[in-house]
């Protein structure tokens, strides 16, 4: 493994529980810092820092991983359940909470090689983090917000079915180093 981040997802699948959350905390502390960069100007807006439910808002950390080490993290972790994925999507995942609220989506693809968005990124990138959720309580509003005021395009021209129920849309915003973040906002669907 050669870079920090590619040990700390390995050690997701120590046996050492200790070593575990370790290396969640470093990659969830990546993540947030990486996407804080580039949505930092959101929190000023007064609407859509609400929408977002800051100032502590609900951040998970996605990370795309091979099939295999999908697996091992998945077992040293009690084997949780899998998510709910739309079939129209080509993925599958889980959640990790630590404590601290750490929480990272472990992602691989259903088709390694295929044509589905984390096969992509895996072909492109390799592993690491993929993209950063944060939750929303008005999925539109903040989208209008976003193309309004921030001239943010969301990657989809309406909000789509996500992961267990919820409703997503995905947004590839610009860092300040010149790169771009995939930010997932997502709202969760009432059970009334």
């Amino acid at each position: 493994m050669s870079s920090p981040l590619a040990q700390s997802i390995a050690d997701l699948s120590s046996v050492d529980e200790s070593k575990r959350l370790a290396a969640a905390s470093d990659i969830y502390r990546l993540g947030r810092a990486i996407a804080g960069s580039a949505v930092s100007e959101w929190w000023a807006d007064r609407e859509l820092s609400a929408l977002l439910h800051g100032p502590n808002p609900a951040i998970t950390v996605g990370i795309a991983v091979q099939r295999d080490t999908f697996g091992h993290i998945r077992v040293a972790n009690g084997t949780p359940r899998l998510a709910d994925v739309p079939p129209d999507q080509d993925a599958e995942e889980f959640e990790l909470d630590f404590v601290g609220g750490i929480s990272l989506d472990i992602l691989t693809t259903r088709e390694p090689g295929g044509s589905g968005a984390i096969a992509k990124y895996l072909a492109r990138f390799g592993e690491g983090i993929q993209q950063v959720e944060y939750r929303c309580s008005n999925l539109e509003r903040a989208t209008e917000i976003l193309k309004k005021e921030f001239r943010v395009a969301p990657v989809y021209p309406e909000t789509r079915a996500g992961t267990d129920g919820t409703r997503v849309n995905f947004f590839l915003v610009p860092s300040p180093d010149g790169d771009k973040v995939l930010i997932e906002l997502y709202e969760l669907q009432s059970r009334g």
